[in-house]
């Protein structure tokens, strides 16, 4: 069954094909299934349409705002034929057959058969280019105004047939992937004229085979008048709209010449195919508009898939030029974090009977570090159990990369921190622990053609992983090494974030002494430690380094209880009775990773 909408401009007209296994909503609704955009007396659901058979049943839904007519009479619900119609604000629905334009379509060969070229087009005047520009104007509108292809196509088929008046009819048509055609939308200035039927030939020739406009002109001036009469068109033209290869589908036009005119439209089938080039060229326009705009929604689509696999710096990158050698591995300034979920094992032995509640627990985790770190320019660079490591600085590196760094791994202490504090969160239980390093790697694309990832490695990579794994022992949740905490001391804004000098250490199986510091939030976030306690925390390690144990150990005690950090070198100080080793050197060896 179809249902035929016409608004009072002529452009506002549009076919919906009704199932009799389904019920329909008609509104003005994005979520109608018959949508009438242009009447704003009609609601957002206004009725609800039921058909059976060649009889549709309309029915008023109770919350719409203005009446439905029927033979004249205000009615809740009515029963219509094929041909009758009912009014819904100042719109008329006509009901009629079903699409039947599967039935077989003319078979004759054309009289004339013209192919156009985008030069010989580009050479054609339209002669009336005003009315061409306003209908053009619409296609805008017409493509970011449907909300799905049905839509975009019903709407095509009102465009052309304003823009084209010599045309009798038009429709969107496809050629399957099994060769065959099939029409998806189409309509007519005149109902009375039956059923759509376009040439399979001319469609297959000119979007399959060609892939250009084809022009059929079935009838001449030599011809009797009953072979004419024998074909639903004289002429008809496809032209392919560009898109995929396997996306295979056009704009069809059809119509009849005007017999009782006389003059050049009365002579060769030639003669009357030069009248309708200028037609072709709009078609050509409509085609390259709406396939450029499928292109494009493509590209969106592909690339909204893609997100779920590839970092957005990742993805920024492709998207402004796709020389591959941009992810080609090299080496790089990077700052590195890994960030390393604390508290997995307790719970994985004590979820034992929900370990996929357990799994659904981490994934949350792991998801914010991950936003955090892709949110502030990073790459997600690989999962290790319940660890994630990012990394900035590559593929395209920034001047704020580090400060980027520090300030995601802020805000995933942050978010951490406040689910502690909320009772019932299902990250309550769990916490982090994070190290962040500054130094030169080798960062990009590693692997092989049938699985790789985006990472880095080097030195410092290595040196971010021992940071995150001195948070324990050193009892803070941020750890970096002496060049971002430099940067952070020079560079970031004290409401932003803080920093202090923890220790300098040896980590297990290393020869080298680092200098780590704790990257702290702002006072405002953290007011439990105050630029006075900083203060006196830089005190007691410049007594602890200087071997001032005493001095170093009183400093600490006027720190706040909840201060984890001050535990490590209180507790290494007692162990050795407050009095430093003869062959001191400020270097605390750690015992193990």
């Amino acid at each position: 069954m179809e249902l035929i909408a016409e608004g009072l401009e002529p452009q506002q007209r549009l076919r919906f094909t009704l199932e009799a296994t389904s019920t329909y909503v008609l509104g003005r609704g994005i979520d109608a299934d018959v949508r009438i955009p242009w009447d704003r007396q009609i609601s957002r659901r206004h009725a609800e349409l039921s058909p059976e058979g060649d009889r549709l049943t309309v029915r008023r839904l109770k919350h719409a705002a203005n009446p439905v007519f029927h033979e004249g009479r205000v009615v809740e619900n009515c029963l219509l034929r094929r041909g009758e119609h009912f009014v819904a604000g100042s719109t008329r629905f006509v009901v009629e057959d079903a699409d039947s334009s599967a039935a077989p379509p003319p078979a004759a060969r054309p009289f004339e058969e013209v192919t156009f070229s985008r030069e010989a087009l580009q050479q054609v005047r339209f002669r009336d280019p005003d009315r061409r520009i306003e209908v053009l104007s619409h296609l805008p509108e017409v493509i970011w105004g449907a909300r799905s292809d049905t839509e975009l196509h019903m709407r095509l088929v009102n465009l052309l047939l304003a823009g084209i008046s010599q045309a009798d009819a038009a429709g969107i048509v496809l050629i399957e992937p099994s060769g065959e055609m099939r029409v998806l939308q189409w309509d007519r200035r005149r109902e009375t004229a039956g059923a759509f039927q376009p040439s399979a030939r001319l469609v297959v020739e000119a979007v399959a085979r060609r892939r250009q406009s084809l022009l059929h002109v079935w009838e001449s001036a030599d011809q009797p008048a009953e072979f004419t009469a024998t074909q639903e068109f004289d002429w008809a033209f496809c032209t392919p709209v560009p898109g995929a290869p396997t996306e295979r589908w056009g704009l069809y036009l059809g119509g009849r010449f005007d017999r009782e005119a006389t003059g050049p439209s009365r002579g060769s089938g030639l003669d009357r195919e030069s009248n309708l080039q200028a037609d072709v060229k709009f078609a050509e326009l409509v085609a390259e508009i709406v396939g450029s705009v499928r292109k494009l929604n493509h590209l969106e689509r592909q690339q909204a898939g893609l997100r779920q696999f590839l970092p957005p710096a990742i993805l920024a990158v492709i998207g402004d030029n796709s020389d591959p050698t941009l992810l080609a591995p090299r080496e790089s300034q990077v700052s590195v974090m890994f960030c390393d979920l604390r508290g997995f094992s307790r719970q994985a032995e004590n979820a034992q009977g929900d370990l996929a509640g357990l799994l659904d627990r981490v994934s949350q985790a792991l998801g914010v570090m991950t936003r955090h770190i892709s949110q502030h320019g990073g790459v997600i660079g690989d999962f290790q159990g319940d660890a994630a490591m990012g990394f900035w600085g590559w593929p395209v590196a920034h001047e704020d990369d580090a400060l980027e760094a520090c300030r995601a791994a802020l805000a995933i202490r942050a978010e951490f921190a406040a689910a502690a504090r909320t009772p019932g969160n299902p990250l309550a239980d769990f916490r982090v622990g994070l190290g962040l390093a500054r130094g030169k790697a080798v960062a990009g694309r590693i692997g092989t053609g049938e699985h790789f990832v985006f990472t880095a490695f080097g030195p410092v990579v290595n040196l971010a992983s021992r940071l995150e794994g001195m948070t324990k022992q050193l009892r803070v949740p941020i750890l970096i090494d002496e060049v971002l905490a430099e940067i952070v001391r020079t560079r970031m804004p004290a409401d932003q974030g803080r920093t202090r000098h923890l220790a300098r250490v040896l980590p297990y199986g290393l020869e080298t002494p680092l200098v780590v510091s704790e990257l702290l939030p702002s006072t405002a976030e953290l007011p439990e430690l105050t630029a006075e306690h900083l203060a006196a925390y830089d005190a007691a390690v410049e007594h602890f380094t200087a071997g001032r144990w005493d001095d170093a150990y009183a400093a600490l005690r006027t720190l706040p209880p909840g201060d984890r950090a001050q535990d490590f070198l209180a507790l290494h100080i007692a162990q050795q009775n407050r009095v430093a080793p003869t062959d001191w050197t400020g270097v605390i060896k750690l015992p193990s990773k």
